[in-house]
């Protein structure tokens, strides 16, 4: 599994189309900084760090000093970035510019983020949800490129998506709107509670990196035959299914491999995933759906991605109208982990070119 494509974006490039726009991209891990041209195109890139002494506020300041580094090294002036887009994941107040409570950002809650990078560019800043933005990657120059429709699902630790109808984004009163990985898919009183907690049935505890590990590990304290067993310490044989780790990477190697237990396990994710795809095709009816994020099980180029796929696709057949079904593409994504900064840098172009 990867989390990016093959086409990493270039230390920097000469060549742009003017203006620029800076995309930043947060994550729990790290923040991701490009420096876009107006065709869509890097131009610079750099990712650093998220976690800061200073804070939210410390890494705000970084990541505004990598954008000016990034100019520079392309010999972009300062007035040829007009704007810069930021996506960070949610809960958040797209109208206050404002991280809510973001489970993997823990000393960002309530912090006033666009502000705040405003301030430390002294440039107008657009704000977006991280899946969002990818979404919107996707459509301006990745797999998405041409259609006024695209419902987009990133498979990671938890569920992502973004919803575009008709060329517009899905942002909801409540910036709560293209939420995939909350859509519910098992309504039973005992079913699974979603990765991060709260949520019930919620297809991100069903069809993420996480629920892949979890069921593994419950499959394998259950006694079931499987090669991966062999990853467990031997201190850890026959305790509680929580005290030893597998990881959807090795599910996944182990599919590879054959074991069946772990074709399984994705087969399951791809079954509910194909429930979450029918519930947003028949929301908005987009024409195309894209798998995104760093859990696509070798995507395209592997027989077990391309299984996996199809398991999503073929639920979803099942599930759906025959027009609807022929009428809707459903692939892996192309731009791996740059859309994120790339979808920020687009929602940064629109604003510009509509204010």
């Amino acid at each position: 599994m990867t989390s990016r494509t093959d086409r990493s974006p270039p230390a920097s490039s000469s060549t742009h189309s003017a203006p620029c726009f800076w995309g930043v991209d947060v994550g729990g891990t790290n923040i991701k900084i490009g420096l876009v041209d107006n065709q869509g195109k890097t131009v610079a890139f750099e990712s650093i760090a998220t976690e800061d002494p200073a804070g939210a506020g410390g890494a705000i300041n970084r990541a505004a000093e990598t954008c000016r580094k990034l100019a520079q090294a392309a010999n972009v002036p300062l007035s040829g970035v007009v704007r810069a887009g930021l996506g960070t994941p949610g809960p958040m107040s797209l109208a206050e510019g404002k991280l809510l409570n973001p489970t993997n950002l823990p000393g960002w809650h309530n912090f006033s983020v666009r502000k705040a990078l405003e301030t430390a560019l002294d440039k107008p800043v657009s704000y977006i949800n991280d899946a969002n933005a990818a979404a919107l990657g996707e459509s301006w120059v990745g797999a998405g490129k041409g259609h006024r429709g695209l419902a987009f699902f990133t498979l990671g630790t938890g569920v992502g998506g973004g919803l575009i109808s008709e060329g517009q984004l899905i942002n909801g009163v409540n910036s709560f709107g293209s939420e995939l990985g909350h859509i519910v898919v098992d309504s039973r009183r005992d079913a699974r509670l979603c990765v991060w907690g709260g949520g019930q049935g919620q297809l991100e505890a069903y069809a993420s990196a996480s629920a892949v590990s979890a069921q593994a590990k419950l499959g394998l304290a259950a006694g079931v035959e499987s090669s991966l067993r062999n990853l467990i310490p031997p201190a850890s044989a026959g305790q509680n299914p929580h005290d030893f780790e597998i990881t959807a990477k090795e599910v996944h190697e182990a599919a590879v491999a054959g074991d069946s237990f772990a074709l399984k396990v994705i087969d399951e994710a791809a079954f509910y995933l194909g429930i979450g795809v029918t519930c947003a095709v028949h929301a908005i009816d987009p024409g195309l759906v894209l798998l995104g994020g760093a859990m696509n099980f070798g995507g395209q180029q592997c027989a077990v991605g391309r299984r996996f796929l199809q398991g999503v696709v073929d639920e979803f057949e099942r599930r759906t109208f025959a027009n609807v079904f022929a009428g809707t593409k459903i692939d892996f994504a192309t731009l791996g982990g740059d859309a994120g900064y790339i979808g920020a840098a687009a929602v940064a172009k629109q604003d510009f070119e509509n204010k």
